[in-house]
């Protein structure tokens, strides 16, 4: 489930996004999941079908308990359970990296992180550029104020990063360091005393390539959490004014596109009419070998086969209510 090509306030779009999502949490990979660890497959429709997938995640795969994804326990698997969930990972798209599926975007987003994330991604993005991909419109970095960790400041300093304090520091670090630009040509934003109230823009103006804009969003609820993706992407969407001709490509990992693509449907695809492509940074590219992803366990593979889930249940609701 990678498009959004059609205005999805037609009823033939909402029925196709409604028919993928049904195909993906109603795989046998994911059934078999659910087998693995105890479950029985429920009757019912697609709603009740979402409500029993958050409800048993929560309870056998969500290893975070509210942290931040770094800070999540790893689970004691069994080697059988262990390459069930890898095979299943696999299947259901949260390993292999695609490419674009279209030559030229109005703009190219690209989703925040970890440390290391904001690095690889942005300079995935310079890839894509370098490589002849065409955007229209503008490149959007989007990240919030979120603090980085202590194991973040030191992979940045492997990487001859220094100074940044929280994700949208490294963010704009890495645009600086993968477009070839030293400062901003235009800046904006609102200082508010409290991380999750404030937002920050940068743009910069790279020779030959368009506009590349840094944006820090706000939450959308500061008296509970820091600002989400889904929050950023709004937050970047009511800037930029999207049109439902625009076509869209967001980079993030692999093992993050299904659950974020969902989420663009819902907070981009949905209200504004525009299409949606997701896809996950290649890390066989000779490029970004300086910039290694940590190894990814059988736990953060569940911890995200949930998070796409918990998405997928949340675009569904969205699209039941139009």
């Amino acid at each position: 489930m990678r498009r959004a090509d059609e205005t999805p306030s037609t009823d033939s779009v909402v029925e196709r996004i409604t028919a993928e999502v049904g195909a993906w949490v109603c795989s046998a990979p994911l059934r078999g999941l659910v087998a693995r660890f105890g479950g029985t497959w429920p009757d019912g429709d697609l709603t009740e079908l979402l409500r029993f997938l958050d409800d048993f995640s929560a309870a056998h795969w969500d290893f975070r308990g509210g942290r931040e994804r770094p800070d999540a326990r790893e689970p004691d698997l069994d080697p059988g359970t262990v390459e069930l969930v890898h095979a299943a990972a696999t299947a259901l798209g949260l390993v292999r990296p695609v490419p674009p599926a279209r030559p030229a975007y109005a703009h190219l987003v690209v989703l925040g992180g970890l440390a290391h994330a904001c690095l690889r991604r942005v300079a995935y993005a310079a890839h894509l550029l370098d490589g002849g991909l065409g955007v229209t419109g503008e490149v959007a970095v989007l990240g919030s104020f979120r603090p980085l960790s202590d194991r973040e400041h030191r992979m940045l300093a492997e990487a001859g990063v220094h100074g940044c304090v929280t994700e949208v520091d490294a963010l704009d670090a890495a645009v600086r360091l993968a477009f070839g630009v030293s400062a901003p040509a235009v800046e904006d934003g609102v200082d508010a005393d409290h991380p999750h109230h404030s937002w920050s823009s940068r743009t910069y103006l790279p020779a030959g390539l368009p506009p590349v804009r840094v944006l820090a969003a706000p939450s959308s609820e500061p008296h509970r959490r820091r600002a989400h993706t889904a929050d950023t992407q709004r937050f970047w969407a009511g800037h930029v004014r999207l049109a439902p001709d625009d076509a869209v490509l967001l980079v993030t990992a692999p093992i993050y596109v299904p659950f974020q693509h969902c989420d663009a449907l819902r907070t981009l695809a949905v209200p504004y009419g525009c299409g949606i492509d997701t896809v996950g940074v290649d890390p066989g590219l000779v490029d970004l070998d300086r910039l290694p992803e940590p190894t990814l366990s059988p736990g953060r593979y569940l911890q995200e086969i949930r998070s796409a889930i918990r998405s997928m249940r949340a675009l569904h609701h969205e699209l039941t209510l139009g």
